[in-house]
């Protein structure tokens, strides 16, 4: 069998072949809170309590989000595809969206679907993204059906 060379576009394709669930990580800079939504959130351990998230070096807020002491990290339910979206673009706090701050001043999403406030336990350099991983202070969580990203689309579960 021998391997056919592919291009990063097809690369890509074949990943959001992958269906995810959507976070919004957060954090607290010298201009305020900052955020940025990510698919690539994972559990790690439970003992110690460990979750990791990849920001991309290309993303303008790479630095921040790599060189923070706190971050929060909010997995998004089905009616949170505007607040997802937005921190796609931008990395302010929207107007109108409910949120408080932690004892540390990391910025906490309300009403998401779940939330880990996360002090940082070690960023590994991956490629053309970064592994962050934290060290879960503190996780809650609500009923209620994700939202879900796939073939570069937001989606919602169905179960069968």
């Amino acid at each position: 069998m021998t391997l056919e060379p592919f291009t990063g576009r097809e690369l890509r394709d074949a990943f959001s072949r992958f269906a995810t669930g959507v976070t919004v990580v957060t954090t607290r800079t010298a201009n305020g809170p900052l955020g940025i939504t990510a698919n690539s959130f994972a559990s790690v351990s439970l003992d110690p309590p460990l979750v990791l998230w990849q920001p991309a070096r290309s993303s303008g807020r790479f630095a921040p989000f790599t060189k923070c002491e706190r971050f929060a990290i909010h997995v998004m339910g089905a009616g949170q595809h505007a607040i997802s979206q937005h921190f796609v673009r931008e990395g302010e706090m929207p107007g109108g969206v409910a949120w408080s701050e932690a004892e540390d001043r990391t910025p906490l999403l309300d009403d998401c679907l779940a939330r880990f406030h996360c002090a940082t336990y070690a960023v590994h350099d991956a490629g053309d993204h970064a592994i962050v991983v934290g060290r879960v202070l503190d996780a809650q969580h609500r009923e209620g059906e994700p939202l879900v990203f796939a073939g570069g689309r937001y989606g919602v579960f169905a179960a069968h």
